[in-house]
């Protein structure tokens, strides 16, 4: 595994204040926070991960805090995660590694290969027990770029009798998902926030004629809704010898 979550406690974070008022209350948020953590180990770099997405990395090995960017709405809890990796891993981007490992989304994104056995004018809609999630149609090509087929290239330049000059190249799509050991660019949908519960999706596609395949329906999904930010706490009693931390609802 490239990244490491073992080993890895006490996280904790402090948002930095952008103004203080008179009492020392913080009156306005700077869209950042320290992170600081303990860890078990001493020769590997730490990353730092919010809601999901890479947000900074130590430069040494002792490095046990790092400010990074935090979203500034305060309507649903911000998920910071610091793992452990290799330092000639520093600088890469696990969010999707990182992503998979959570289930407390509170959203659900759909995607699949936007393959040339696709209909070219062809549209796209999302549904939840019947009902159609997307208030408009979606394209399933917006245009004509990256595409790849009789006619839209270079004619007898590549194997099978399939023209691929304006393919999307290797590196440029995801992996194995096209045709002939071409890249396939991912067609994504990401729903609205949900509620606590089990979901079963539907994907239709309609052809510029307007024939529609038959419902696809997704696997059974849960959706964790996240928790929301605590308010109004204050700190009622430390224990500095045990560590114990009791606080209290205002």
């Amino acid at each position: 595994m490239t990244v490491i979550s073992e080993g890895i406690s006490r996280v904790r974070a402090f948002a930095l204040p952008a103004g203080m008022s008179r009492d020392g209350q913080a009156n306005q948020l700077a869209g950042a926070a320290i992170i600081k953590w303990h860890s078990t180990y001493s020769d590997m770099l730490h990353q730092v991960y919010v809601n999901g997405k890479f947000a900074g990395v130590t430069v040494e090995p002792a490095q046990r805090q790092i400010v990074v960017p935090i979203p500034l709405s305060q309507k649903t809890a911000v998920r910071i995660e610091v793992f452990a990796v290799e330092p000639r891993f520093a600088d890469t981007d696990f969010s999707d590694v990182v992503d998979v490992r959570q289930t407390q989304a509170g959203r659900v994104k759909i995607g699949f290969p936007r393959t040339d056995n696709l209909p070219l004018d062809g549209n796209v809609d999302y549904y939840l027990n019947n009902e159609k999630l997307n208030k408009r149609r979606i394209k399933i090509h917006p245009k004509s770029a990256d595409k790849g087929g009789f006619g839209l290239s270079c004619f007898g330049l590549s194997d099978f009798g399939y023209d691929g000059s304006a393919a999307i190249g290797f590196g440029k799509g995801d992996f194995g998902c096209g045709w002939f050991g071409f890249d396939s660019d991912m067609l994504s949908w990401q729903s609205r926030q949900l509620q606590t519960g089990k979901y079963k999706f539907g994907i239709k596609i309609t052809d510029d004629c307007g024939n529609e395949t038959q419902e696809i329906e997704t696997e059974q999904l849960t959706v964790i809704t996240p928790a929301e930010p605590a308010k109004s706490l204050e700190i009622k009693s430390f224990d500095e010898q045990s560590g114990k931390l009791i606080l209290r609802i205002k």
